[in-house]
């Protein structure tokens, strides 16, 4: 009797050690020079800042946040990173409303000067951007360029790939955002040998960026908020909803999204939009306070130490002011990314919950807030996931949060996402 036999796929072969160790080298060179590249550029911004905001309006006899000179420096500085978008070689690299996380192809030398000479004036400025999108490419290209020359034998696309990691790793202060990036980014195109073979090397790099963010700046992302204790039924439903109601206000933007850009498209001379997006800008400043400028990481911290100090009406401000100025910086030509001022907007969203619903515990709005709006954002569900737990740890976090993210994702899956083609038009 003929007895069925069942097919095995065939095991990928894994890569031998005398494989992997030639990587081991480069990665930490690029993982310590990816973070010294974005902690320089960083601490100019910081000094910047202190500058603009402080020094400035002090000497002068003005107050720091207020409405005029919130108006003033948000439009001087369009003016500024629109002169170096306007003459800097290569405009400060592509229109960042085209831009994703990663996967760009790497940028010519002359242009990252004044790429990121836009993004620390960017950053101290107050637009609501973070600076993942400007150092990640930077950082790719000169770990692709330096890297081809100094080791020819790794193929150009490998040396990108530390570049991105290192950048994440030192970003986040921890490799695991990087190799979960990874994981996604591996699952969508066919790959030799094991997975943990083909991460090695950047999981290398983003350890090395981390470490060396971590020894010399001291970042956390954990934002002190009352911590969850044993998890009830509740818990999960607050968090199930929470994240769903984040992932529709994220949606707003993200439709909202081609139109603004095509608005400011359409005043063509960055001289023009960018001036006009700052103004914009220094407007919601004045309705959202100074809470809703600058990336965002600093500002919510502040609510997460103190959830009770506002009420409902104002984290629901907080949030659609703070939205509204991601979709307007995002769309006028600033050099930056959006992971950072979406943390924030998720977490007031989420602190807006708690107000409204004392049942709602702040940690599980937090979290589950900041996950439903990145879900909208970025599409990257493993970084979502992250992000969030880190924010709000907890032993019942994670497996609160991966249930929450379920009918968060199907409300987003499939649709329109914040990142347009060349011709302006969504990507799905």
């Amino acid at each position: 009797m003929a007895q069925d036999t069942v097919r095995q796929a065939p095991v990928a072969p894994a890569t031998p050690a005398r494989g992997l160790l030639p990587l081991v080298l480069p990665a930490l060179v690029v993982g310590v020079g990816a973070s010294l590249l974005y902690l320089g550029v960083s601490g100019l911004a910081t000094e910047l800042q202190h500058a603009l905001w402080e020094n400035l309006p002090d000497a002068l006899g003005v107050g720091r946040y207020s409405v005029l000179w919130m108006l003033v420096v948000l439009t001087t500085t369009g003016v500024l990173v629109g002169l170096v978008v306007w003459k800097a070689p290569g405009h400060a690299g592509p229109d960042p409303a085209t831009l994703g996380l990663a996967g760009t192809a790497p940028l010519p030398y002359p242009v990252l000067p004044g790429l990121l000479l836009a993004a620390a004036l960017m950053l101290a400025g107050g637009p609501s951007l973070g600076p993942e999108n400007p150092i990640l490419s930077a950082n790719a290209a000169l770990a692709f360029r330096l890297g081809r020359r100094a080791v020819p034998r790794l193929p150009g696309e490998a040396w990108a790939g530390l570049g991105e990691a290192a950048t994440i790793g030192a970003l986040f202060g921890t490799p695991f955002a990087a190799a979960l990036l990874l994981s996604e980014a591996l699952a969508g195109r066919p790959f030799r040998g094991l997975l943990w073979d083909n991460v090695f090397g950047p999981l290398v790099a983003a350890a090395a960026g981390a470490l060396t963010t971590t020894l010399l700046a001291r970042p956390s992302f954990d934002l002190d908020v009352p911590a969850l204790g044993r998890p009830r039924w509740s818990d999960l439903l607050s968090a199930m909803a929470v994240a769903s109601a984040a992932a529709l206000l994220g949606m707003t933007a993200v439709y909202a999204f081609p139109y603004v850009h095509g608005a400011f498209r359409r005043l063509r001379h960055p001289m023009v939009a960018l001036p006009a997006g700052g103004l914009v800008l220094g407007l919601l400043g004045g309705l959202g306070g100074r809470l809703t400028l600058f990336k965002g990481l600093d500002e919510v911290a502040v609510l997460a130490r103190a959830p009770d100090a506002w009420s409902a009406g104002q984290f629901a401000t907080l949030a659609v002011v703070k939205l509204a100025a991601l979709l307007v910086a995002a769309s006028c030509g600033f050099r930056g990314g959006r992971i950072f001022p979406s943390v924030f907007i998720g977490a007031a969203l989420g602190l807006c919950a708690h107000a409204l619903f004392p049942a709602v515990h702040p940690s599980v709005g937090v979290a589950a807030g900041v996950l439903g709006l990145l879900l909208a954002v970025t599409r990257h569900g493993w970084m979502s996931l992250f992000t969030a737990t880190v924010l709000a740890p907890s032993p019942a976090m994670p497996a609160l949060l991966c249930i929450a993210s379920l009918p968060a994702w199907l409300l987003v899956t499939g649709r329109p996402q914040m990142q347009l083609r060349e011709d302006g038009t969504a990507l799905r």
